[in-house]
């Protein structure tokens, strides 16, 4: 390959050397560095593609779903939770001893606010003050919770000092760690399906992640559900932006934070904040994909102010200041923007829902309802969102984004040189523009050769961000009611006869018990009995689907006491009273 790349190259280069009249001798000379150069320049640029090509990929920031099962990795890189969110945790420990299984589990690398709920599958707990889980009842206190906040001088976990004391000793505090240790007792296989019907437990938990977030207008450390103060840390932060608060300008984010506070009507004349949100992600998740995560949940732009510093223009709409007019524009590009490859009739919206145990959901559509037989849509997906009217109000912003007239200005300096540091101008252009609102996009580019700045846009309505929820909201999908754990039902009109078998000389006598069959029964049957004075406990078991079931023999005159319980795939119901008998 180097060779071919030289022979095609070389000579091209030899005559352009005689052309500029360098002797022969010099290009002789010359040939073979010019030969060797371009060879290394082929294996070179060969290696950074086979080295850009096996790279590998940044991770993006994780779903909702991403966070349903226990991670089990070597080093799991770092989790730093933000606002109110459901996951599972990174196991940091996992051995059992005498009968009961320790899972430690860390559920975020940060201190935290506090658990609200633990989950064991797609079960919701309720906890004594033990720690024991009390319901669901057929856990029967199996299952014991410990938790760590995650202090700067945490506490080793207990139990563990105590079990494993080989292993895991008082030293084993994990400062900082959010973390969560579950103590499973193990059953008699026969109870097996009964206590742990899908084997052993997964933990997961709702909890209110960091509280050590600043707040730009007080400066404090404290917990929010606040997108804005979401990213004056993560840009602040060695996994975000890697900045100083030194770097950031204050009063732009302090707007900011209050815009997300600001009160807006929901469906049903509700009220809820605008840009309050949650996300998780990893140390290894790119920064970039994170921050314009929480950009768009809020509807921000971060950009560098004259002075240097980061501020951020908030998600509302800002009357201009800058005005530009036919004097002041050099060139104006106008694109009605009314293809059908560039347009759209609906957004779609997937959102974080609380309701459906913070799985993503599907929100109402915005715009022409779908399906139609022209399905020009778009999708507006962020995770940090978490309630409907919030994802709806982005896809109405995407809809009137997406159907804007463009515009391509290049204006002169002293006109536009704040034209950097706003989000709206004013453009004055007629006939075409009118006093019209441009939302700035991308980065405008200066000029120093010509003196002038020239930057993109979109003609936008000054009440783009209205929003009347009775009729632009739609009305989201109704939640999965999930389906309530049954148990075994008990077999019902249980009743015990005493039958005789003859047998030569002589007769003997068995317990024949019967009950209600149901429909389409393939159950089986245990059959229990004991004398009342006490003795041994007997049992039998019936084939699928009987609808009677005797004893062994009973000795004569003796009191027995009979009972059932219906058993489908391991998994038994509760015994019925018991019926006494005497043969």
């Amino acid at each position: 390959m180097p060779q071919a790349l030289a022979g095609v190259i070389l000579p091209w280069v030899i005559q352009g050397m005689g052309f500029l009249g360098i002797p022969i001798a010099a290009i002789a000379a010359s040939a073979t560095l010019v030969a060797t150069g371009l060879a290394y320049l082929a294996f070179a640029g060969l290696a950074l593609l086979v080295s850009s090509a096996f790279a590998p990929p940044t991770p993006e920031a994780p779903k909702p779903e991403d966070g349903k099962y226990n991670l089990k990795q070597s080093v799991p890189p770092l989790v730093y939770v933000l606002g109110r969110n459901k996951k599972a945790g990174d196991y940091v420990f996992l051995e059992e001893r005498g009968g009961t299984a320790y899972h430690v589990t860390v559920w975020a690398a940060h201190h935290i606010k506090g658990y609200l709920r633990h989950w064991l599958h797609d079960e919701i707990t309720t906890i004594d003050s033990s720690g024991y889980v009390i319901t669901p009842t057929h856990f029967d206190q199996k299952v014991r919770f410990e938790v760590r906040v995650g202090n700067d001088a945490s506490a080793a976990f207990t139990s563990l000092v105590e079990t494993f004391p080989e292993i895991w000793t008082s030293a084993h505090r994990g400062d900082g760690l959010a973390a969560v240790m579950m103590a499973v007792k193990s059953v008699p296989s026969e109870d097996l399906q009964t206590v742990f019907p899908n084997f052993m437990p997964q933990h997961s938990a709702v909890g209110e992640g960091h509280d050590r977030l600043i707040d730009p207008r007080t400066g404090t450390p404290g917990y929010s559900e606040n997108i804005a103060i979401f990213r004056y840390w993560h840009l602040t932060h060695p996994v975000g932006g890697k900045l100083t608060r030194a770097d950031m300008y204050d009063p732009d984010w302090a707007h900011a934070a209050d815009v997300g506070d600001q009160i807006v009507k929901i469906r049903g004349d509700e009220d809820e904040p605008r840009y309050h949100g949650g996300l998780w992600f990893r140390a290894n998740n790119d920064p970039v994909q994170v921050g314009r995560l929480m950009d768009q949940a809020a509807d921000m732009v971060v950009y560098e102010r004259a002075d240097g510093l980061v501020g951020v223009h908030a998600g509302e709409y800002v009357e201009p200041d800058v005005r530009l007019t036919a004097n002041d524009i050099i060139s104006l590009g106008y694109d009605p923007n009314k293809r059908r490859a560039t347009t759209v009739l609906a957004v779609r919206g997937r959102y974080t829902d609380p309701a459906k145990i913070y799985n993503t959901a599907d929100a109402a559509i915005y715009g022409v309802p779908y399906p139609t037989d022209d399905e020009r849509t778009k999708t507006v997906e962020n995770q940090a969102v978490q309630r409907h009217n919030h994802i709806s109000r982005l896809q109405k912003l995407a809809f009137i984004r997406a159907n804007a007239p463009r515009l391509k200005i290049t204006a002169h300096y002293e006109s536009a040189r704040q034209v950097p540091y706003r989000r709206f101008v004013r453009v004055h252009y007629p006939p075409r523009l009118t006093e019209a609102v441009v939302e700035i996009i991308g980065r405008p580019t200066l000029s120093l050769r010509n003196l002038t700045y020239e930057f993109e846009g979109i003609v936008v309505p000054p009440n783009m961000y209205a929003f009347d929820a009775a009729t632009e909201e739609g009305q989201p999908g109704a939640n999965v009611v999930p389906i309530e754990r049954e148990d075994v039902p008990v077999p019902e009109n249980f009743d015990v006869t005493i039958e005789q078998d003859d047998v030569g000389g002589g007769g003997v006598f068995y317990g024949l018990a019967t009950w209600d069959p149901v429909a389409d029964d393939t159950f089986t049957y245990e059959l229990e009995w004991q004398p009342t004075a006490g003795g041994p406990v007997q049992s039998v078991t019936s084939t699928p689907g009987a609808t009677e079931l005797r004893s062994a023999y009973l000795a004569d005159d003796i009191e027995v006491r009979f009972r059932l319980r219906r058993w489908s795939i391991g998994t038994k119901s509760a015994w019925t009273a018991y019926v006494i008998r005497t043969p």
